[in-house]
């Protein structure tokens, strides 16, 4: 397996062509051509080359999203930017995908741009019900939500999870309405389509296993909903989009409205406020489920009002990693 590598010295990038391959239960690593100190060094090098041909054609969609990230990336930087004290480094990383999201993605055609969607909330889908306990794979849910074939030995419940985040999904892209009680309670129970019967706010208490903070008391909800929102609206101007987008998920899992589908409903909010924001949607990974519930953890610290940066940190340099990887993987 081949890959570019850069490495900066004195500020300076440095680009390589390197080479993995695994040995016994080793992975040996070595740099095999120097591709120059720019992307146009590095695209020409690409193109000319004879003797790793076969080994850069293998190796094409990898290759192709590092130079498109990178070149995004580029062009942010010489916007100088303000900084950011939660995304710090990050900053560059989410506005790449941003600026390619809308110089480029939003200029396709409909039809290229919701085949694009349709990749994008398989995959969605498939991690955000996943993290939640959902056993169907990622290839059964491309077979039900892309061919209409249902998986064998899984139960309707966990069928209709992922055929609901399509739908509300889709509901999401075409709808201009503002981020309200109403709104969000409709998104859960869209989400919670013949899966549970329990529709809007709860009125009892929950327990969140394995959680270390208390959800709000059920009398409550409501009061710290509004408080949310009202929230939301002081700090849309104030914070960072995709950091506004990142605190208010974690915020709303706080409180924990609903009975179920809390997660999920929060993950798709998250969309929502960044979809709003023209940022591109993004997913949480299964694979890093410890990782992301770690920053939520970390970010219990903070009470529904603050939004400090020694508590959120975490969370929103995590969140930007996963917007990077799931971005530059289905929308270029």
């Amino acid at each position: 397996m081949v890959y570019i590598y850069k490495k900066l010295i004195a500020g300076k990038p440095y680009y390589y062509l390197r080479a993995s391959e695994r040995k016994g239960k080793k992975i040996m690593v070595k740099d095999i051509a120097y591709l120059g100190n720019s992307l146009e060094d590095v695209k020409k090098f690409l193109g000319s080359s004879t003797k790793y041909k076969e080994k850069i054609r293998k190796a094409y969609k990898t290759i192709h999203n590092f130079i498109e990230s990178n070149h995004y990336a580029e062009k942010v930087e010489s916007l100088k930017l303000k900084k950011d004290i939660f995304l710090d480094k990050n900053l560059v990383e989410v506005e790449a995908c941003r600026l390619h999201y809308t110089q480029v993605f939003q200029k396709d055609d409909e039809l290229t741009k919701n085949e694009i969607f349709k990749n994008f909330v398989i995959e969605f889908a498939f991690n955000t019900t996943s993290i939640e306990g959902n056993t169907i794979n990622l290839k059964e849910a491309r077979n039900l939500l892309g061919e209409g074939i249902a998986p064998k030995n899984k139960t309707l419940r966990e069928i209709y999870d992922l055929q609901n985040t399509e739908k509300v999904f889709f509901d999401l892209l075409k709808s201009n309405d503002a981020l309200t009680n109403e709104q969000i309670v409709k998104i859960h129970s869209g989400l919670m389509e013949n899966m549970d019967f329990r529709i809007g706010y709860r009125t009892t208490d929950v327990r969140v296993i394995k959680a270390n903070f208390k959800s709000t008391p059920a009398p409550y909800v409501l009061t710290d909903m509004n408080l949310l929102l009202k929230w939301h609206d002081q700090n849309k101007n104030k914070l960072h989009p995709f950091v506004l987008a990142v605190v208010f998920h974690h915020k709303f899992e706080k409180i924990h409205p609903f009975m179920d589908g809390n997660g999920r409903t929060g993950r798709m909010l998250l969309n929502c406020i960044l979809m709003k924001n023209n940022y591109p949607p993004m997913i949480f990974h299964k694979k890093a489920r410890s990782d992301y519930l770690d920053a939520l953890r970390q970010a219990d610290k903070s009470n529904l009002t603050k939004a400090e940066k020694e508590n959120y940190f975490q969370l929103v340099q995590f969140s930007a990693g996963q917007l990077a990887e799931s971005y530059w993987s289905i929308f270029l």
